[in-house]
């Protein structure tokens, strides 16, 4: 394990530069560049507005004490969190069978192939988190006060992403199938998690319908899913304007370390074979 870390430390210039490449490339001979990246949630928070706060009625309650009653800025602070997590899966997951002529040909650290996507990523959503938190200063929110905790909880999320990217990368080289599973395990997630929805719906029902086995309850089966951890903790610090509970962010912390040190291990166990299964 400290020695797949101390590889990829080693390459940090080469993870650096294919980072810079990433960005360059993404958006390269359009007018209005990086811009771009905020017309994918803008759009999306458009359409879910209408449909879950016009036509289907979601209405979340007004920040804690921030008092902001806003759907589209509520969305947001759920929103871009979860599609930087679902971009980072995404291209991660395909990151090694799209560089197959790169690793069969040179000798790299090939865990800086995954690391360097899931960092541009983590520049496109940093641009994009940026934008909200000027429209959420603009429309009365203190969040500046709870912008450091923010942006360690965004390390956090990015270390959960990554490490799971850095799995699947993987397991999608042996297995092609696991692009494709993960596409439709993706969508059925983005439901299971409190995005478009508060998560309080969630609690009040479970209350309605009890405890199973003396102990279970829907409540808690559905907060073992760390997306919703980590998206109530985004709104509790953006959106509330308070602290998320201690054992929210503690539990944020120990699921992106964790992750991202067992997504090195398991990249460092299988590489091996990586250029002969490409």
């Amino acid at each position: 394990m400290l020695s797949a870390m101390k590889e990829l430390y080693n390459a940090r210039e080469l993870v650096l530069s294919l980072t810079s490449r990433e960005l360059k490339g993404k958006y390269r001979a359009t007018t209005l560049g990086h811009l771009w990246s905020l017309a994918n949630p803008l759009t999306v928070m458009a359409v879910y507005t209408v449909v879950f706060s016009y036509i289907m009625r979601i209405d979340p309650a007004p920040g804690d004490p921030s008092g902001l009653d806003s759907y589209a800025l509520w969305l947001l602070c759920g929103l871009l969190p979860w599609m930087s997590f679902a971009a980072n899966i995404n291209g991660g997951i395909g990151a090694l069978i799209g560089s197959a002529g790169l690793i069969q040909k040179v000798a790299l650290t090939r865990s800086a192939l995954v690391v360097s996507n899931s960092l541009s990523l983590l520049v496109t959503w940093s641009i994009e988190m940026s934008v909200l938190v000027i429209a959420l200063c603009i429309a009365g929110s203190d969040v500046l006060i709870f912008l450091p905790m923010a942006l360690g909880l965004m390390v956090m999320f990015w270390l959960f992403g990554t490490g799971a990217a850095l799995i699947l990368s993987v397991v999608n080289v042996y297995f092609r199938d696991t692009q494709h599973l993960v596409t439709v395990l993706l969508q059925v997630w983005f439901f299971l998690a409190p995005v478009l929805y508060p998560v309080l719906l969630v609690e009040e029902r479970s209350k309605s319908e009890g405890e199973f086995f003396g102990f279970f309850t829907i409540y808690r089966l559905y907060m073992l899913n760390p997306v919703s951890e980590f998206i109530v903790a985004f709104r509790n610090l953006l959106y509330d304007n308070r602290l998320p509970p201690m054992s929210c962010l503690l539990m944020c912390a120990a699921w992106g370390v964790a992750t991202f040190i067992v997504g090195l291990a398991v990249f460092k166990r299988y590489e091996k074979n990586l250029a002969e299964a490409l």
